[in-house]
């Protein structure tokens, strides 16, 4: 499926080469989960302070489970 991943402040240089500003489309297995995302990505998860799927926060255990769908949008942000 395909989903959204945006990047802000000190992550966006993490994004894959290619991508438009802070934001790149993403071809994601469906059992993927907000962790597997982060680490895929080479983000520190204590840098992952705000993370929000569609606009809703996720913390704790909700980035363990599997979570999206098709066309989601997921943006983090780091910790200041």
């Amino acid at each position: 499926m395909q989903i959204t991943l945006e990047l802000f402040a000190f992550l966006m240089p993490l994004l894959p080469p290619g991508s438009s500003m802070h934001a790149v489309e993403l071809e994601v297995d469906d059992d993927l989960t907000l962790n597997n995302l982060i680490d895929q990505m080479k983000i520190p998860r204590e840098q992952a302070h705000i993370v929000l799927v569609n606009g809703g926060f996720k913390c704790g255990a909700d980035r363990d489970e599997p979570c999206f769908q098709t066309g989601d949008r997921v943006s983090i942000w780091p910790q200041c």
